[in-house]
């Protein structure tokens, strides 16, 4: 019997990233039923891709390893094929040393000679241009009239890796990005945080932090105030998410919401910090719906099958947006101001992108959601 194909993909190093990956595997599952699908990914990732039905297995590096390391990593498996996903020189040079036959990447120059097959760019892909201050400052003067053109759906992220298993046979229509968590898995992070699994008390998760900078940060205060006024009309529960950095921010939040004494004793907590990657997803799926920034965990959410609401300010639902574009189960939600999107850390000016969404906007959208 002839031994499968062996295919690797090299992943992406970025939680929302990769969760934009997900359509482009399961198109290149479907395409290659029979294949040995193996993904490479940051360890601070592996676990992501747990029960996943693209993946047959998963190799890791860490920052501790460098090119040569990873290469004879790889070297080792003697894969027939590489799918490589990001565009940076460094993916590219790990298969060239690895010595892997077929090498499938985007055409960039510093790398093109470590590709047995360049992929054109997409025509609809659109450049994600971070404005300057003067452009800022330019676009939103008291004379200034620019029209922004509509972004198609077709120039979203997950469309560059479908172009990219395309050149694999694969399918490039989209598909919504899917993780998948288990319901044991839900149910042990529920018994962990202790919440009362009643129907009549909805768990909802808020997530306020963003790792990019203050730019894509919704006000704390507006994160409060909805919440507070959501408690007091549903009895609802609350989970407040983040990582490490955001203990404090999700801990101010937890104890603001607890003072407003809208719900029941202990209906509010913050689990930022707690909670392994696993973890999060699973908690994520617990909810009924999450109220986050443009960050890793609103794509996760997203692909648990959890509608989240995502006001945005200085980056575009339209390229980077969480679930299947279009989706209406998820509400995103920004003001019309010229210099959005900016694609910057922080707000040259004052803020107006994420100040004109206001606490009403997106109190009704969560409202809609829980009917």
């Amino acid at each position: 019997m002839s031994q499968p194909e062996k295919i690797l993909v090299r992943g992406v190093n970025w939680l929302g990233d990769a969760v934009m990956t997900t359509p482009a595997l399961q198109r290149l599952r479907e395409a290659k039923p029979n294949a040995h699908i193996s993904l490479l990914t940051h360890a601070k990732l592996a676990d992501l891709w747990r029960h996943h039905p693209a993946i047959d297995s998963v190799l890791t590096f860490s920052n501790d390893d460098g090119v040569l390391a990873v290469a004879k990593k790889l070297r080792d498996e003697k894969f027939s094929t590489a799918l490589i996903l990001p565009n940076s020189p460094r993916s590219a040079l790990e298969v060239f040393l690895a010595r892997i036959p077929e090498r499938i990447g985007l055409a960039r120059p510093w790398r093109n000679f470590f590709l047995s097959r360049r992929v054109a760019p997409r025509r609809e892909e659109i450049k994600m241009h971070k404005r300057t201050a003067a452009e800022v400052q330019q676009l939103n003067a008291a004379n200034s009239a620019v029209a922004t053109p509509a972004v198609p759906a077709s120039a979203h992220q997950l469309h560059h890796y479908l172009h990219l298993a395309a050149a694999l046979g694969a399918n490039p229509q989209p598909l919504p990005p899917r993780l998948e968590v288990t319901e044991a898995e839900v149910i042990a992070v529920k018994k962990r945080f202790g919440v009362r699994d009643d129907n009549h008390a909805p768990l909802l998760g808020i997530n306020a932090g963003a790792e990019y900078g203050p730019a894509k940060r919704w006000p704390r205060e507006r994160f409060v105030a909805v919440a507070i006024e959501i408690q007091r009309r549903t009895r609802c529960q609350w989970w407040i998410f983040g990582g490490k950095a955001d203990e404090e921010l999700a801990n101010a939040i937890a104890s603001e919401i607890a003072a407003a004494h809208a719900g029941p004793a202990g209906s509010v907590r913050s689990i930022a910090g707690q909670t392994s990657l696993r973890e999060l997803c699973a908690a994520l799926k617990a909810c009924r719906l999450v109220i986050t920034n443009d960050t890793g965990p609103m794509h996760v959410a997203a692909a648990v099958g959890t509608p989240v609401i995502v006001p945005f300010g200085s980056t575009s639902p339209e390229l980077t947006g969480p679930g299947l574009p279009g989706d209406v189960k998820h509400h995103l939600i920004k003001s019309n101001i010229p210099c959005s999107p900016c694609f910057l850390r922080e707000c040259p000016i004052d803020f107006r992108c994420m100040q004109g969404i206001s606490v009403e906007t997106v109190m009704d959208a969560a409202l809609r959601i829980l009917g």
